[in-house]
Order: structure tokens, then sequence, then C-alpha cells
């Protein structure tokens, strides 16, 4: 059969953000870990030595036990470090604790927010506008659910409250609500006494939280000295009843997105229900990787990472900002997490005010943007009209600054290219 007649059982199913601005690079040239190449469009933290962190893992000694496949809700030993660490990050004194059975483990984010979606039944679940664009085929593949999105206003700085919450839940029936926090990609955080609201009412009204926090450890408000982290497990009263789940992993708090080691915490019927689903959807994790996994959720490790973490990417997060605000790329507000910036581009001269050229033109001086429009979470592609992030723009700080300070100066290049004459 020759490769140009369509083989008809198959749709068509679109790459996400990244992984279409990665294809579009490589077909001019592009390579991972080029340095002629600026790769503002990663999803990745940088991940060699930082100063003041833990040394990185670089070998991993095989038991001939481990050969063997892992249970498909993972290792018990893994399991129960991680709820430990929960533990003693956010729940010193409470009397509900998590245990290995609040533990799940899966082979990356998008398996475990794959096994989840999978578990829902017939109900209406919320997601917000704009968020992490793999959540758009996530929501469109499985039928059992509703996907109903929820706009948020960057005039407001993409607030939206607990009394939001509350009349979201209720004016739209909400069973489940799925989110980034803090926000990929506008780096928006739900923090402190508000996210304990946000616990608060969806204990009360029986709607579940789904909440990606891989940027949980990449938190840019706070008290000085405290650990810059957050989670909503600090505010949970009940582990077990709660409708709150949670999802983390090695990939983003750790620095680990080679090992694809990720997992969910939340009631024990729910991680039950979650095990189930991956057992026919993708059969479980690596099982050596599980257990060089856990030295790494050592209390003390965990803490010199996060600050080693919080120093480096702090400095780059302040130093980035600045520059691209000073090139014309705006933000609605700056990010309090994650390592993105979510540049508006409308100041700018035509057609770089427009996300999508403006990553054509950015290819051409070899640096990698994603535009807005793939934030625009449309299940199904439902909503027809054009997205209303068209003119925005996503931009990493994940890279060295060595390869940030390449790119802001090939960006301020492009920008003069285009700037008419005084």
């Amino acid at each position: 059969m020759s490769d140009s007649i369509p083989l008809h059982a198959f749709r068509t199913v679109p790459r996400t953000g990244v992984i279409f601005v990665t294809a579009e690079a490589t077909r001019r040239g592009y390579r991972p870990g080029d340095p002629d190449w600026c790769n503002l469009g990663q999803g990745q933290p940088e991940t060699g030595d930082l100063p003041g962190a833990p040394p990185r893992v670089g070998q991993v000694t095989v038991d001939m036990a481990d050969q063997e496949y892992a249970p498909v809700a993972g290792l018990w030993e893994l399991r129960e470090a991680i709820a430990s660490l929960y533990n003693r990050l956010y729940r010193k004194g409470m009397p509900s604790q998590y245990s290995a059975e609040n533990v799940s483990l899966s082979g990356g984010g998008r398996a475990a927010l794959t096994r989840a979606a999978a578990s829902l039944g017939s109900v209406n679940l919320g997601h917000f506008l704009p968020d992490y664009t793999a959540y758009e085929e996530l929501l469109d593949v499985f039928k059992a659910f509703t996907a109903i999105p929820i706009l948020l206003e960057g005039e407001r700085g993409y607030a939206f409250t607990h009394d939001d919450l509350r009349r979201e839940i209720q004016g739209r029936g909400l069973s489940a609500l799925l989110f980034s926090n803090p926000c990929n990609p506008t780096g928006k955080l739900v923090q402190g006494e508000e996210l304990a609201r946000w616990v608060g009412v969806a204990r009360e009204l029986e709607c579940t939280l789904l909440i990606d926090e891989f940027y949980s450890h990449y938190i840019w408000t706070g008290r000085p000295g405290v650990l810059p982290v957050e989670s909503a497990a600090r505010y949970v009263e009940d582990v077990n009843r709660d409708p709150v789940v949670l999802f983390d992993g090695l990939t983003k708090n750790w620095r680990y997105p080679g090992w694809r080691m990720t997992w969910t915490v939340g009631p024990k019927q729910v991680i039950d229900t979650v095990a189930s689903a991956g057992s026919f959807l993708d059969g479980g994790g690596s099982r050596p990787l599980q257990r060089a996994a856990i030295p790494l959720l050592q209390e003390d490790t965990v803490v010199a990472e996060t600050r080693a973490i919080h120093s480096t990417f702090r400095e780059k997060r302040d130093r980035f900002h600045s520059r691209l605000e000073r090139l014309g790329i705006r933000t609605d507000r700056a990010p309090d997490g994650t390592f993105y910036v979510w540049g508006n581009l409308s100041g700018l001269p035509a057609p770089l005010n427009d996300g999508m050229a403006f990553f054509r033109a950015a290819l051409e001086h070899k640096v990698i943007t994603v535009p807005g429009e793939f934030f625009d979470v449309n299940p199904g592609k439902r909503r027809a009209r054009a997205s209303r992030f068209r003119s925005y723009v996503r931009l990493s700080f994940g890279p060295s600054w060595e390869t940030l300070e390449k790119a802001l100066q090939r960006l301020e290049a492009l920008v003069l290219k285009h700037t008419p004459a005084p």
C-alpha cells in the first residue's frame, strides 16, 4: 500500500503545542541539544547541576527483581515515600494522614491525567481558558463526561475567587474541575487562604478538584525563609473523603523529565479506580526507575533541590520578564509560579502581534516559542471562531541563562527589524 493512501480506520490526531512547534523547528534543522538553537518552547527545566542542589543522578542500578513488571499502582515502597513526603511538607499535626493507599504511580503526567479522565463518569467537568495544551485532546477522547470551559480574563489578571468557583459549580452543575496550579501558561497561582477556601467549597458542594501541581515547587511569591512550595494537600481535612486529587512527579519539581515518573494523590477509592484504569491504558510505569526514585523523596533532598530551583529560577524569571517587557512583550500579570512568561504581543508591530506569525518569524532566527492559541483548550474544536489568545505567546525560562540571553538578543533584533523608522 502506498504511503499516500489514507488508512480510513484512523482519525487525524492533532499535536499538542510543544510537539507542534518542535516538529516545525525540526523541519528547519533543529535538533535537541543544538547550541545554535534557543528553545523557549520547551516544557521542561534545565536538568543539569544547580548551585546548592543535590548531586544529579547519573546512573541507575537495576536489581534483578526489578526486571519484572511493577504493580500498576506502583511499588509500595515508593508510594509510602511519596505519602510520607506530603505528610511532612503539608500535613504536620493533622489527624488525617496520607498513606501508600492514597498514591498511584504512572509513567508520565499525561498518563496520570489520562487514567483520571478515563475514570470519570457522566458528569460535567469544568476547565479554564487558558490552560495546559494537552488537556484539549484529553478532554475530547473520553466521551463519558462533558467538558465545560470557564473563561478567565487577562484584564483581571486571570483572577478567579472561591465565590466564582461556587457560582460555576452551582450554575453549571460541575462535578469536577481540572486545572493546573500554578497555571501553565499564565503563571497564576491560587495559594494560602484562598486555596483553602477552594478546597472548602469543593468539600461542601461535592465537586472534585483535579489539580495539576507539576509546577508547585516553582513559586515566586511567599514569605522569606519559608519553603517555596504549595499544594492543596495542605488544606484537605480528611484524605479519604475530601474530593481533592493531585498530580505531580519528578518531571519539573525534581528536574528529571526523562524519567517519566509521576503520581496521583487522593482518596483511596479514587486511587483504586485510576489504578484499574491504568491496568488497561498503560499497564504501569518503569519498575527500576521507581526503585531509583525512592531516595529522591527524602525530605532533606527535596528541600535542598527546591531551594536551589528557587534561587536559580527566580533570578531567571525576574531578568527574563524584565527584558521581555522592554521589548514590548507585555504580561497581564507577572508569573506567580512556573517557568513561563505568558506574553501579550498586541503592542508589537505587525505581523509580530500575532502569536503564530511571531512563532514563525522567530523560527527564522532559530528561536522556538509556543503560540498562545494552543492554550485555548477547545475539545472537539466545537468553538469554530478564532482564538482570543491569538495575540499571545508562551515563552519558557526553563533553559539556562546563556540560552535565554542568546534568545533575547535574537528577539530584540527581530522586533527592531519590524519596527518602522521614526
